[in-house]
């Protein structure tokens, strides 16, 4: 029988607001436990929550960005559940009318096709604390410093069918966050993170199957192999015999496997009830329409606009659209050397080779765009070979100067001088006998392929300085003449 998955994201965004949610604590990362938890967070008797008008208009911000419904008129709820990282005892989220409606975000799969995933809803909420299971010595710490910080929880349509559009979808909320800077889109911090429900049907049938619900799942790649892994189980399960029950699993990296954590809550479970101590919050127009007004350019417009005014293709103006801070360094070294394929390349190649190699995101990137944009423009007017300019890159990695400072310092200069050139091929044709040889033997139409052999050897004696172009030229001038 031919299976089929069916796949839903609720992808949890940490809104980048100064404090938190309903209180002017810090949502800073990285405070030593229970530093930024106040009495609101804490739900003491005698506080009241106050709305975060930032996380409100972050909130409207990413609705806009996705065509969807504005609610203008939303209500906080309670969401009654025990936990021991809950310190209140529920959580204020919304649930029947959230902040933003319906929408849409387009997502490209890999063999280039485009999807229309459906979002149903995006809501805003508090977070809860953090369970800390080790150096306990058996016991379990609670750290409530992310207690009440702003979530955003985008709910999508079971739209997606496979591991790999459910990841591709995630990367494109993912881009859409950051860009609108209303998310650091951190995930190994947490920020950015999504839960994922899985179901399986026979191919073809129309009704869902049980779902199962995988938690907080914190990178692209154990994303992609959570949902895998569970649509596996599943169908297994099913050919064994057995049934799907709704509940919650967790994912254990280490093990490839996802196991049973509790029974799947209904949202009747809950005991949802409007919050008492919050106002529906209404909003017109007008705040809308100003709102509108602060969206930047978003990943899909850039992408379009680098291939219509960078001739790049569709590939190359996806990767370096779908981030803002890429997109930015990547128009600033545009600017100054004036090749954006070159800039492209660089990017894509050198560049990103040596951050995933660090494991350093793109914003943690210490050579300035204009020192990139200085190392093109010294490949283009051949001052250095490429192969040199991954040399200057290196020690520009490393923090040992400008490229023309790299250049001088270390003798890198291209050489161009055809005297020093033919003598360096003099020398090559004299020490090569055997070769020039059989190059001689060759017939006319033959020789060409034959010229990488002296052209290795000329470039391996200059140190990979001399210009490749003037001693492909002088190397065929040298060579046909011998045999004349």
């Amino acid at each position: 029988m031919q299976w089929e998955a069916v796949i839903g994201l609720e992808i949890h965004v940490q809104l980048a607001t100064q404090s938190k949610i309903f209180s002017g604590a810090s949502t800073a990362f990285g405070a030593e436990p229970n530093t930024q938890a106040c009495a609101i967070d804490l739900a003491l008797p005698g506080t009241l929550p106050v709305l975060n008008e930032e996380a409100l208009r972050m909130a409207v911000k990413f609705g806009l960005a996705i065509e969807a419904e504005i609610g203008k008129r939303s209500v906080f709820a309670r969401k009654n559940y025990f936990y021991p990282d809950l310190p209140k005892g529920y959580q204020t989220s919304q649930f029947e009318f959230p902040i933003v409606g319906k929408g849409q975000v387009e997502i490209e799969l890999d063999d280039g096709s485009k999807k229309v995933v459906g979002v149903t809803r995006a809501h805003l909420e508090e977070d809860a604390g953090k369970s800390l299971h080790e150096d306990f010595q058996g016991m379990t710490g609670i750290d409530l410093n992310r207690a009440g910080t702003p979530l955003l929880e985008i709910v999508s349509e079971p739209d997606l069918r496979s591991a790999k559009e459910a990841v591709a979808y995630l990367k494109k909320i993912h881009a859409i966050v950051t860009n609108l800077g209303i998310c650091d889109g951190n995930m190994a911090e947490g920020s950015f993170r999504c839960d994922a429900n899985v179901s399986v049907r026979p191919k073809g049938q129309e009704k869902f199957g049980t779902r199962a619900e995988i938690k907080n799942v914190n990178s692209f790649r154990f994303v992609e192999k959570a949902i895998q892994h569970e649509i596996e189980r599943q169908i297994d399960l099913i050919e064994d015999g057995g049934t799907v029950v709704q509940e919650t699993r967790l994912y254990d990296a280490d093990k490839n496997e996802t196991r049973s954590m509790r029974s799947k809550e209904e949202a009747n479970d809950y005991r949802y009830f409007p919050c008492p101590d919050l106002l529906p919050v209404v909003i017109d127009d007008v705040y809308i329409d100003a709102v509108r007004q602060t969206l930047p350019e978003l990943p899909d417009a850039r992408k379009a606009r680098f291939m219509q005014d960078y001739g790049l293709n569709d590939y190359d103006a996806g990767l370096l659209a779908a981030y803002r801070d890429m997109a930015d360094y990547f128009e600033q070294v545009v600017k100054g050397c004036g090749d954006a394929k070159q800039a492209a390349n660089w990017l894509l190649g050198e560049v990103s080779k040596y951050l995933n190699q660090a494991g350093m995101e793109f914003s943690e990137l210490k050579v300035p765009a204009a020192d990139l944009a200085q190392l093109i423009s010294r490949i283009l007017d051949d001052t250095i070979t490429s192969k040199i300019a991954k040399t200057v890159f290196e020690a520009m990695w490393n923090g040992e100067g400008t490229p023309d400072a790299i250049i001088e310092s270390k003798g890198l200069k291209q050489v161009t001088d055809s005297g020093a050139l033919e003598a360096a091929i003099d020398q090559v044709i004299a020490s090569c006998t055997p070769q020039v040889e059989q190059y001689r033997a060759a017939e006319p139409d033959k020789r060409g392929k034959m010229l990488g052999f002296f052209m290795g050897q000329v470039m391996k004696a200059s140190g990979g300085k001399a210009n490749p172009g003037q001693v492909q030229g002088l190397l065929k001038q040298k060579l046909d003449a011998l045999c004349d």
